[in-house]
């Protein structure tokens, strides 16, 4: 094991909770149903599908996805592609347009 995968390991310890893990695998659910439920809809209220929040909303999505369902990539990049640190703020926001 590198010294970079076991860094990496030890930055997405403190994230291992299962509440924390079930609240990213909602957040993911019920992205993914707002958006095949009524797309139009959804990006009106968050202000459009533009050139930035789409693939956001994508990669955020099945980020999340990867880390509710506890899936732990093998590999240290795969790790750092799939974080949740990064996914869950960015849904956290998309839903917070939507709710407003």
């Amino acid at each position: 094991m590198s010294n970079l995968d076991h860094w990496v390991k030890l930055v997405h310890r403190p994230l291992n909770v299962s509440v924390l893990r079930m609240l990213g695998l909602l957040m993911s659910i019920v992205t993914a149903a707002l958006v095949v439920w009524e797309p139009t809809l959804f990006a009106q209220a968050i202000g459009g599908f533009g050139p930035v929040i789409s693939p956001a909303l994508i990669w955020a999505t099945c980020a999340a996805m990867v880390y509710g369902v506890g899936f732990v990539p093998v590999r240290w990049y795969w790790q750092l592609f799939f974080t949740p640190y990064a996914a869950l703020p960015i849904l956290a926001y998309i839903l917070w347009l939507r709710l407003l």
